[in-house]
Order: structure tokens, then sequence, then C-alpha cells
């Protein structure tokens, strides 16, 4: 069924779920990897936080003529999930659970992020409305059309539709002068962290944990892990994270937001002085897999090469 879907674009999907989905979950990577289809997995936290960090790499996903990026995720109802990751432009999760309402959804909506029931939709289900999600095109005959082609009119419709959506929101200002993030710092003393040089924090609420962190510019994290997953908001400032489980870069400023997996080694440079609110799924910790030279020396060689 993959050869279908995927002899014109092949397809990489983007999974992850909440404790709800992540039996599904689980199974749908399987099935995908089944069909021969690339799957990264981003594993389990909450439906919020999974949720916006698949959509914000389908989002930003850089799709080459070979190759799609969409996104699958799951939670208890399948609806939580699409929420967080519909707050992104360019994607359109929708929750399915019927085939019928995978192959509507493809057609109407060009659906690229598919989001599934854990509580109420089988495995044997739910591998029928993804393999409908991977083979039904764009503006394909479905129920809705009574299985038949759109009306010229409707079809034009489809198309510019898909032009109009992702502005909508993008020209207003995101970042109100009341930004309930921004406002947390004001008037707090961060405390020095001592085992990395450059950096400042203040812990706002433990367990689970959030915080607000600087960094001067020419700081560096080297390479550590957390036992759980946490995710930033940049407000200010420029800094990139190699993530070295994945052997992917991202390169953050302000506004920007990533998510990283519990137990995923990863390094940091900051660019400029940067200040960013973090929020564990647990209490803090960190543990080192490099000593500070080390590095800055890997940094300063990938920087040069241009590796990401």
């Amino acid at each position: 069924m993959a050869d279908s879907a995927t002899a014109s674009s092949p397809l990489k999907v983007i999974a992850g779920a909440d404790s709800f989905g992540a039996d599904l979950k689980d199974a749908m990577v399987s099935h995908l990897r089944s069909l021969n289809i690339e799957v990264e997995d981003l594993g389990i936290t909450s439906y919020y936080n999974i949720g916006a960090e698949v959509g914000r790499r389908v989002s930003s996903a850089t799709t080459s003529p070979s190759v799609e990026t969409r996104g699958l995720l799951a939670c208890g109802t399948g609806v939580g999930v699409g929420i967080f990751a519909n707050k992104f432009p360019g994607v359109f999760a929708t929750t399915c659970l019927t085939p019928d309402e995978a192959r509507n959804n493809r057609s109407i909506n060009n659906c690229n992020v598919l989001a599934l029931s854990g509580m109420s939709t089988s495995a044997d289900t739910a591998k029928e409305i993804v393999d409908t999600w991977l083979n039904t095109p764009f503006k394909a005959p479905c129920p809705a059309s009574k299985s038949q082609p759109w009306p010229e009119e409707i079809s034009n419709f489809f198309d510019e539709s898909m032009n109009e959506m992702p502005k909508i929101g993008a020209s207003e200002n995101t970042q109100a002068e009341t930004c309930a993030v921004c406002c947390l710092v004001k008037n707090r003393e961060l405390n020095p962290i001592d085992i990395i040089p450059g950096g400042s924090m203040k812990i706002l609420r433990e367990s689970p944990t959030s915080a607000i962190i600087k960094f001067k510019a020419g700081s560096v994290e080297p390479a550590h892990h957390h036992t759980f997953g946490h995710c930033l908001l940049v407000m200010k400032g420029k800094k990139s994270v190699w993530n070295l489980n994945k052997k992917e870069r991202y390169d953050l400023g302000d506004g920007d937001y990533l998510f990283t997996p519990a137990g995923d080694v990863h390094r940091v440079k900051y660019y400029e002085d940067t200040e960013f609110f973090l929020k564990w799924d647990g209490k803090w910790d960190m543990f080192f897999d490099e000593d500070l030279e080390t590095a800055k020396i890997a940094i300063e060689k990938e920087l040069a090469n241009g590796s990401a």
C-alpha cells in the first residue's frame, strides 16, 4: 500500500503520543515501517507538548520534490494532540475515527497530521485509517462527494484554500506587550548556574519544573541529557541546539519553541545574550556526557564545516 501512496513523493512521518495513545502509536509506527515508510518517533509526553512538537516539525520541514513530511499523533480522544499541532502554520491536523473520515479529511482539508484516539480505536481499525490517509490524494472522490469527482468550482475553492489558510494570523503581532512568559522574569533575580559558566536560572515551580534561564553570548552547554522531556520558548536571543541522538541541529531565535525528549543527548551554543522559558515534565536534573572543552571543540568544528 505504501507504494501507491508514495510513488511520486515518498513520505517521512513524525510520530508521537501521550500515555493514553502510546500503545496505538507504537502499533502504527510498526505498521508504517513495515510499509518501508521512514518514521521519526518522538516518543511519549503530555498531549499538548507532543502535539505542538509534531506540529512544529511538520510546519518547519523543508519538503523537497522527493520527500513529503507528515505527522501522526495519538492521545486518549485524538482531539487534544490535534488542537496543539494546528497552532503551527501549514499544519492541517484532523482527528479521524473511521477510514471514511480519513478519506474526507485528505480530500477536503489535505490533512497532513493524522490524530488517532487511543481509547476508542482498535489497532486494526487504526491501520485502515492510516492506510486510507496514506493513499487518498487531495481532492480525491470521497464519501462527502458521494464518491464522485468534486465539481470544478469546489475543486478550485479547495486549491485556493491551501493558499489562504496558512496566511490567517500570520500578519498579527503574536507578542503582546503584557506577554505572560515575559512578565515572569521581571523583578526576579536569577541565580548563577555553577556547573555551566555564563548561565543563570530562576526556578518558578517544581515537579513539573518550570524556570527562566539566561545565558551570555558565547556560552556553551556541554552535551548532556535529562530524565524528563522538556520544552523551551526563546524570549530573546539566538542559540543552536544539537540533538546528538537524532543528529539534528535547531537554530532558535525570538519566539522559537523546541521540545527535547527524555534521554536525548544535546549540546548548546549561544550567539547572543539569550533568555528562555523552560519546562520539564518532572523534577529538574542534568547529566553531562562530555566536558566543556570537548563541547567547544566539537561545536567549532561543526560550525566551520557548516554541519548540522
